[in-house]
């Protein structure tokens, strides 16, 4: 199967569903997206989208400001140990 062929088999079916236009792509980017989405880490999605830098694979998080900052104030910093 060939990606014209997947691409020619996706028109039909959409257009059989009245849905709107869409590319093999868009589904990919989706997945990206929802796999980020969930909490993944970067490196797993890049490793199931087989893309050979990380920094492709972030291009596809979609996530806001906020979520990024939730997740550093997730962070715990150790106790200061008192100087000896």
């Amino acid at each position: 199967l060939t990606g014209q062929g997947i691409a020619d088999i996706l028109a039909r079916r959409l257009a059989e569903a009245g849905a709107s236009r869409r590319t093999a792509h868009d589904f990919r980017r989706t997945f990206i997206g929802e796999l980020l989405d969930a909490g993944v880490d970067l490196a797993t999605a890049q490793a199931l989208v087989g893309h050979s830098s990380p920094a492709t694979t972030a291009r596809y998080d979609r996530r806001p400001e906020k979520t990024r900052r939730d997740a550093v104030d997730r962070l715990r910093l150790p106790a200061p140990r008192p100087l000896s």
